[in-house]
């Protein structure tokens, strides 16, 4: 049976937002390997159109992209995805697209699978949270302070228990809590 791990990188005032801040070099490398080894990513439509960048040749365009880009958007075209949504009709190369009953679809996923499944996107780890469908959560914390944003924990108010902590990089910090 797969793990659902809902992890994201998040300011110190609790929010998640996709262009205010950047992973440095070391916690890129970090979310290479982490993409590598996963056994696939849950998106909602957002974030799901936002990383569908990297099946383009944009991160690339004078053809002279670092290695790291290359190798990131390797092993994201690579990793399975499914995609949450009832507004897009279709989605890119190794994708599903799942636009009714989600919950069935994601038992039905997680039973079927081993290892771990990412959730990307606080609104639909929130619904899965409301399902008792997220394993573990990852919080890639940076220092900075947003003030505004989107919040990690939207809604969802899950009791959890802190299994690990780690330093990468200059600046972030991996907490891991596991649903109790």
């Amino acid at each position: 049976m797969a793990k659902l791990v809902f992890g994201m990188n998040m300011s110190l005032d609790g929010y998640v937002d996709y262009d205010r801040f950047a992973p440095d070099p070391a916690l890129f490398r970090y979310f290479i390997e982490q993409t590598r080894k996963t056994a696939g990513s849950i998106y909602g439509s957002r974030l799901y159109e936002l990383m569908s960048y990297w099946d383009s040749d944009a991160w690339n365009q004078d053809g002279r992209a670092q290695d790291d880009l290359r190798a990131f958007a390797e092993a994201w075209r690579a990793m399975p995805k499914w995609v949450v949504s009832k507004s897009l009709k279709e989605v890119g190369p190794n994708a599903t697209l799942i636009s009714r009953d989600f919950e069935a679809a994601i038992r039905k996923l997680k039973a079927e699978r081993e290892g771990e499944i990412e959730v990307g996107g606080p609104k639909l780890a929130a619904s899965l949270a409301k399902l008792g469908l997220i394993d573990e959560y990852h919080i890639f914390l940076h220092p900075v302070v947003l003030g505004h944003g989107e919040p990690f924990f939207v809604e969802a108010r899950p009791r959890l228990r802190l299994t690990g902590s780690d330093r990468i990089g200059e600046n972030a910090l991996k907490l891991t809590y596991a649903s109790v």
